[in-house]
């Protein structure tokens, strides 16, 4: 590629000189653990037990667990010391809490998940036959359509599933298997999308009522919010202070929802709410309420705040909290 072309001119150069001549150049090197707790020591970070620390560094890398001491951190200075008196194990402890409420959360979307993929392959088979995910009629955007279905013939095709094979083997037409066999081995994140493109309908709001919810535009947000986040949880990422994306907070349900709203949405409480909320209808005995409020009993360092949970949500009926 030249550097001047006729649109442009020498400004090509100039951009290209500041892109490849004064670009800031990474020259950090790695260090061993030794070195990594005497960092951390010379931060202010208290270290009781270096063998201890030189374990878990050995197992759970330094820069994994800088996820957690930052907060605690003024990280706009250069050694970014602590900003409060803190211990490695109270690091590490935040860290377990972390990995505890990560399980917890995945185990319960996967009861969303696997809920909301049968009552869309369910409902929707029943009124338009087994390949109705492949009529672009009852879908909005057509391009929408064509990309998504583009992204779950690609699931379909690195699907090891024995049914897909055996479906593959036995029929030429249509190519594509039927929607209880491509639907099921659809990501979340794909099966969001494809529902928000259906055309709003009496079949779409009948999916959204049977989980107590009239909103269907709402219902769209909290699935593909659950899809990210259990996205998140399915590769060990941090849950405990990520900033999600927006969840929207229902005015009306058709069943009990906390009745303190004033939080942030982007925080894990909010998230936590909706959770809850699908589970009662979805499984009515679940556990999930129970360990979620014995896992908050040992949160350490005061993260609820942090985690967006109101002060009073305690007092919420919606949650039955005992001492």
């Amino acid at each position: 590629m030249p550097l001047i072309d006729a649109h442009f001119g020498g400004f090509s150069i100039f951009l290209y000189l500041s892109i490849h001549l004064f670009a800031m150049q990474y020259q950090k090197n790695p260090i061993t653990v030794i070195e990594q707790i005497e960092k951390l020591q010379s931060r202010g970070l208290r270290i009781d037990n270096l063998g201890k620390a030189a374990h878990f560094l050995s197992n759970i890398s330094y820069y994994r667990l800088r996820a957690y001491t930052y907060p605690f951190q003024d990280n706009k200075k250069e050694n970014k010391p602590f900003k409060t008196a803190l211990s490695f194990d109270d690091i590490i402890a935040l860290y377990v809490f972390d990995r505890q409420l990560r399980l917890l959360i995945f185990d319960a979307i996967e009861k969303i998940e696997v809920s909301f993929r049968t009552q869309i392959i369910y409902h929707y088979a029943l009124a338009h036959g087994s390949h109705w995910h492949l009529k672009p009629e009852l879908y909005n955007n057509p391009l929408y359509f064509a990309e998504h279905i583009a992204s779950l013939e690609s699931e379909i095709i690195r699907s090891n599933e024995t049914f897909i094979k055996h479906y593959k083997q036995k029929y030429s037409k249509p190519t594509t298997p039927p929607c209880w066999m491509s639907l099921e081995v659809s990501s979340m994140g794909l099966l969001s999308k494809l529902f928000k493109n259906l055309k709003k309908d009496n079949l779409k709001n009948f999916v959204v009522h049977y989980y107590g919810l009239k909103d269907v535009d709402l219902f769209c947000n909290w699935m593909f919010c659950l899809s990210i986040l259990r996205n998140t949880c399915a590769h060990h990422g941090r849950v405990w202070n990520r900033r999600l994306p927006e969840i929207a907070i229902p005015k009306k349900t058709l069943h009990p929802y906390v009745h303190n709203k004033q939080f942030y949405t982007n925080k894990t409480y909010a998230v936590l709410c909706n959770i809850v909320y699908l589970l009662n209808r979805i499984s009515p005995d679940h556990l999930f309420k129970v360990k979620l409020i014995e896992l908050m009993k040992k949160c350490p360092l005061a993260q609820e705040r942090e985690m967006g949970f109101p002060n009073d949500w305690k007092e919420e009926a919606f949650w039955g909290y005992e001492l």
